[in-house]
């Protein structure tokens, strides 16, 4: 009765959660400035710049292209076709700005305001369409700027609720498929994942409702992949530990007691591992970090909740059946260490070959993954072109190198200063006066109008009608035009220089934009990382110490999956520069990278070292390491092949950050599984012996109580 009520709640579960899950897309935002600290400059020129627009605006700039020069009447002229056409629902075709046609007479540009609370995707594409027939003569039209960009982002993750889960969910059951050979085993661990995510969904999709948390649509794709991971991860553990029971215990009830028994603590301490580093994120100042700290871990909490009660209550009703059609005999005979470690298998030869050639295995694989790790000194993680977050195509984009061709590299992206009326003309001159700056511009009640070196020029285009300038409680907005691309490092530093130039004029004078984002965005990043990994380390080690009642056996754990992190950051980087081409990486990868890596590579050699504490106590540390090797071998290989998997599929969405947090993390935690845990760790603690178990009393160990010596045994099977 306990099995089916459990299963029946988690029923329920499945189906609410499920219908929420699709709704969830609705609830995320890619809105970058939402994430920035509070206390930033770009930040408080976001909010500022909310009172001089309506709320909830951003802007669209439309780029259109002509085969033969424009003539003088061209600008007003296309002002009168777009006017014309039918209203938009969110587009604010009256508060568009006038028609600015480029020096070389063969493009115009306009900046159209856009409602980006409602369907902006549907919007941008629906302006698109109908601009290219209001202005027919136009070979080309694109829309880039905020709302260009926003809309490509948006397309981009409109896969996540479907395709990223479905490539997920089958690569997994494939290796399952092969892992088990059993066509109901991988659905019932499928189905304890699939049911732990809906649970998250729930909660998640709640608290963002609410207004509780902030959910970016990387983080729904990070959620989404860290469940299904982790739990497939979870069900692997306690499905060999059922197995192993089914074979003692005659009784279904008996297995399952004895599996939860001997999987509850690798489980929940790998659990605590996974959560104590993702809740350290916030501490970060980024809000994107400190909403994926919660979340995330929201996510891992249902994948032990299903992991201790779905599984077992799954497998408990499927008994011995689950197996099929390998079958699983009642045989209490007591598996002897001779018998572990004889054999033709992989694992016993493994670990034969470990005990005999112990030292030179561990500090070999130590040296390969050193001289991995060089290729940090090539990662570019200081921030990636805004151009290039979107993989593939890219309308926004493309607008953005037509727009450089004719104009200003920086004229769809300027950056914005907020200064007061008072200041104006003085702050102006200090702007003009950096290199790197084109023009400026001033708001106005009709849009920007230009500034030169002597003041005002309150005048639209062509039209010859005084502006009068936009004043909001006795501050005006100005506009600034670089000479390069808001997203290129010229660019920054015009805007640095932008800062400490008016800091003469008044400290008081702040300066936004896209590209003020992005440095503000960097640097909180990069402060992040030097806060964040030592406390993640931190942590992670007091709860080691406390799982396996140790010192230096925790040290070595985390210690060698460090070493993993760097050397697959560092081929990383090689991968980045070489293979893909990527001009970048987003300041965030080496963190987010490091958080997964580090909680869920220790994962395994929790899993590892757990099993050799457990055997230590019998057979003495050596034989103990060889025997948890044999043992957990199977079942932590096919665990981090699944885990590898699952984040791969991240790669399916067209988007620089997930694609490089994919291959970091799926590369990374394959270096954990066939590297870090089946050579580096049992070489070193083989070595060490019952050092390892400093300063519990399993470091000054009696007599093993099986014998001859493990050296003797492996000398004999060599």
């Amino acid at each position: 009765m306990l099995a089916a009520a459990i299963i029946a709640v988690w029923l329920i579960v499945l189906l609410v959660g499920g219908r929420m899950f699709s709704q969830l897309n609705d609830l995320g935002t890619n809105d970058r400035v939402q994430f920035l600290p509070g206390t930033s400059e770009s930040t408080m020129v976001n909010h500022i710049q909310s009172e001089f627009r309506s709320a909830g605006f951003t802007y669209a700039v439309a780029v259109f292209t002509f085969d033969e020069p424009l003539d003088d009447h061209a600008g007003p002229v296309m002002h009168q076709q777009i006017t014309r056409m039918t209203p938009i629902e969110g587009v604010s075709i009256g508060r568009s700005t006038p028609i600015i046609v480029s020096d070389d007479r063969l493009a115009a540009v306009q900046v159209i305001p856009i409602n980006a609370t409602g369907e902006l995707d549907q919007s941008v594409e629906t302006l698109r369409a109908q601009l290219q027939s209001a202005v027919p003569a136009a070979t080309g039209v694109y829309i880039t700027g905020g709302a260009g960009f926003a809309a490509d982002i948006i397309a981009a993750f409109s896969g996540i609720d479907g395709l990223l889960l479905l490539v997920a969910l089958g690569a997994v059951f494939l290796i399952l498929i092969i892992v088990y050979r059993s066509p109901l085993l991988p659905i019932i661990v499928l189905t304890t994942s699939l049911a732990a995510l809906c649970g998250a969904v729930l909660v998640v999709s709640g608290l963002a409702r609410s207004g509780t948390i902030l959910l970016a649509g990387q983080t729904q794709g990070i959620l989404l992949i860290l469940v299904v991971g982790a739990t497939t991860n979870y069900a692997l553990l306690y499905t060999a530990r059922y197995r192993e029971a089914l074979g003692v215990h005659e009784s279904k009830w008996e297995a399952t007691r004895a599996a939860l028994r001997g999987s509850w603590q690798p489980i929940v301490a790998s659990g605590l591992t996974v959560i104590a580093a993702l809740l350290v994120l916030l501490l970060s100042q980024l809000d994107s970090n400190r909403t994926l700290g919660p979340i995330a871990s929201i996510g891992i909490v249902f994948a032990l909740l299903a992991s201790f009660t779905l599984l077992p209550a799954l497998l408990l009703w499927a008994g011995r059946v689950a197996f099929w059609p390998r079958k699983i005999l009642f045989d209490p005979t007591p598996v002897s260490d001779d018998d572990i470690l004889e054999g033709s298998r992989v694992w016993p030869r493994l670990a034969r070959f470990v005990a005999a050639h112990h030292r030179p295995v561990w500090i070999l694989t130590a040296v390969v993954l050193a001289v991995m790790a060089v290729g940090v000194t090539q990662l570019k993680a200081d921030g990636s072109p805004s151009s290039e977050y979107v993989l593939g195509e890219s309308q926004a984009r493309d607008g953005l190198a037509v727009l450089a061709e004719h104009y200003p590299a920086g004229s769809g992206t300027p950056a914005v200063v907020v200064v007061d009326t008072e200041r104006m003309l003085q702050a102006t001159g200090a702007a003009l006066a950096v290199d790197g700056v084109d023009h400026v511009r001033i708001a106005t009640l009709g849009g920007p109008s230009p500034i030169n070196e002597n003041g005002i020029q309150p005048f639209a285009a062509g039209a010859g009608i005084p502006l009068a300038p936009l004043v909001v409680n006795d501050r005006v907005m100005l506009e600034v035009t670089l000479s390069s691309a808001a997203d290129t490092p010229a660019a920054e530093q015009a805007v640095r220089d932008l800062r400490l130039a008016l800091d003469e004029v008044g400290t008081d004078i702040l300066v936004g934009g896209q590209t003020a984002i992005d440095i503000d965005s960097n640097a909180a990043a990069a402060a992040d990382r030097s806060l964040i990994i030592p406390l993640v380390l931190l942590a992670i080690l007091v709860i080691l110490i406390g799982v396996l009642r140790s010192v230096l056996a925790p040290i070595l754990v985390i210690a060698s999956v460090a070493l993993s992190y760097a050397a697959a950051l560092g081929v990383s980087a090689i991968v980045f520069n070489v293979v893909f081409g990527f001009s970048g990486a987003d300041p965030t990868v080496p963190l987010f990278a490091f958080v997964f890596l580090i909680a869920l590579g220790v994962d395994y050699n929790i899993f590892l070292m757990i099993r050799a504490r457990e055997e230590t106590a019998v057979y003495g540390p050596r034989p103990a390491i060889l025997r948890s090797l044999v043992l957990t071998g199977g079942v932590i290989t096919s665990a981090g092949i699944v885990l590898a998997a699952t984040f791969a599929a991240l790669g399916v969405l067209p988007l620089l950050f997930l694609a490089q947090i994919a291959f970091i993390v799926a590369f990374g935690v394959l270096l954990d599984t066939f590297v870090v845990r089946i050579l580096l760790l049992p070489a070193l603690v083989y070595d060490l012996g019952a050092r390892v178990w400093w300063p519990s009393r399993l470091s000054r160990p009696a007599a093993p109580a099986v014998a001859p010596s493990v050296d003797e045994k492996v000398a004999v099977l060599q």
